[in-house]
Formats: structure tokens, C-alpha cells, sequence
């Protein structure tokens, strides 16, 4: 008696094993959470742009948020900046954790004068130190006005300063190459 699979041709031995490995590849593929973001979570980075917003508030030039903030330091964080990625988990959890607390809402969902309420509480190292534990409010506070600053004032090559906007807006030309503009008449 003849097993079915003695019938079977190397051609199609050969299919079946492809189609096999193809949908391993596939199912892997599918697991993995759908982020744009390199080292924020979807959520941190919701967090992040809204901070950013009150940092450099939107008026007729774009705030933090369109000009590329996050991006900054997410491209930063897994580059030259990767020293500091545990503390920007803590922080942005502690700063979540400070907001449900005290207005029993996430950051992003608070008036706007509510933000600039607790980043300026945060600035002034006023929050509550039981949620601060692992990262101090004033520290995180700190570290990522000094980051959004590099990513608004910065070259936009490096993800922040989307468009030029800071040069625009400080009616700067844009720095092709350090020392080319006093060719310039």
C-alpha cells in the first residue's frame, strides 16, 4: 500500500514548505503593536505632543506639537539620547499618574489652562513626591524643556524643526553649511 505522501513531488514539497514559511512570517508580522513611533508608545506619544503644545504654545507659527517635538525626541531617544530613555518612561507615567490624581483625567484631556497650571507646578518641583519617586517633577520637568527646545530651534534633519519653522520664524537663512552664508552679498 502506497502512502499519499510518497506521491508527493520535490515541486510540490517545495510550495507547500514556502507557503508554509510565508505565513509564519506573516502571523509574526501581525503580532506586533501598529506604532509609528520608535521608542514612545502611541499613548506616551499623544502625552508628549500636548506637553510639547504648552511648551511652545501654537500662535501664528506652529507650536511644539506640528513643528515636530515628539518626533525629536523619539528619533533621539533611540539614537544619541538613549541614556535618557528611562527616564522619560518615568516621567511620562509619573506626570499620567500626577494628572489622574489630582484632576482624575490624562494630561492631554485637561483645559489648557490646566496644563500650563501643572507644568508650571512641575517646573516649581510642587507636585506630589509619592508620584515622583523614581524621577523628580522639576528634573523631568527640565529635561524635556531642553529637549524641545533643541527639536524647535534645532536642524531638521534630526526630525525636529519641521519645515524650517524656527528659521521662518526668526527670519533666519537656513544653515546649509556652517559658514557659507558670508559669501552671501
Amino acid at each position: 500500500m502506497k502512502e499519499p505522501w510518497n506521491n508527493l513531488s520535490r515541486r510540490r514539497f517545495m510550495q507547500l514548505a514556502a507557503l508554509g514559511s510565508g505565513g509564519v512570517l506573516l502571523f509574526s508580522q501581525c503580532s506586533k503593536p501598529n506604532s509609528l513611533w520608535r521608542f514612545f508608545t502611541n499613548a506616551e506619544a499623544q502625552l508628549m505632543d500636548a506637553v510639547a503644545d504648552q511648551l511652545i504654545p501654537p500662535d501664528e507659527w506652529p507650536g511644539g506639537r506640528e513643528s515636530g517635538v515628539t518626533n525629536f525626541i523619539d528619533k533621539q531617544l533611540v539614537g544619541p539620547y538613549v541614556r535618557f530613555q528611562e527616564k522619560y518612561r518615568k516621567g511620562l507615567k509619573a506626570v499620567q499618574n500626577s494628572c489622574e490624581t489630582m484632576y482624575f483625567m490624562k494630561f492631554e484631556k485637561l483645559s489648557s489652562v490646566e496644563q500650563i497650571s501643572f507644568i508650571e507646578k512641575m517646573e516649581a518641583g510642587e507636585l506630589s513626591k509619592t508620584l515622583w519617586t523614581e524621577v523628580t517633577d522639576r528634573e523631568f520637568f527640565n529635561l524635556i524643556r531642553d529637549h524641545s527646545m533643541q527639536a524647535f530651534y534645532g536642524s531638521s534633519r534630526q526630525g525636529g524643526n519641521k519645515n524650517n519653522i524656527s528659521y521662518k520664524m526668526l527670519q533666519l537663512d537656513y544653515p546649509l553649511i556652517i559658514g557659507q552664508n558670508r559669501y552671501k552679498t
